[in-house]
């Protein structure tokens, strides 16, 4: 008898991305995959990586990231859009490694986009850029009317 993941309610794109990162620093790769939506054309990139397409695709490539041990991963910055059945979360992902100096802290630039299903918020898209050691710049217009 196979065990349900532990994923808790999805009430909003917060409490998937929360759980996201608990999965990938679990190495919990039905956790991980619950969190999807079940839908064909759901996407991810990893840095340097190709397009993943399918729930098939992403849990093989996120199954063998879960070889190496688990992702220290940490949102950051996050910058939130959100209507009432989708959402998108551009952030800042803190990632801890060993390197061959020893303990290392890269930094890479991710989006999130979740949809409202059925069954509560889900993933639909996980898109990441190559990283660097260098914290990441960022340029925020000024609003043009002071209120």
């Amino acid at each position: 008898m196979s065990r349900a993941p532990a994923v808790h309610l999805l009430a909003s794109p917060d409490d998937v991305e929360v759980q996201f990162y608990e999965a990938l620093r679990e190495a919990d790769l039905d956790k991980l995959m619950a969190l999807w939506a079940d839908d064909d054309e759901v996407v991810c990139v990893h840095p340097g990586g190709p397009r993943l397409i399918g729930i098939g695709a992403i849990r093989v490539a996120f199954e063998a990231m879960f070889q190496n041990g688990p992702v220290r991963a940490v949102p950051e910055r996050v910058r939130r859009v959100q209507t009432l059945d989708s959402a998108m979360h551009n952030l800042v992902e803190r990632v801890e490694f060993m390197s061959a100096e020893g303990p290392r802290t890269g930094h890479v630039l991710a989006t999130n986009v979740y949809v409202k299903t059925p069954a509560g918020w889900r993933i639909v898209a996980h898109h990441a850029s190559p990283g660097t050691e260098a914290e990441v710049p960022e340029i925020i217009e000024a609003p043009a009317v002071l209120h």
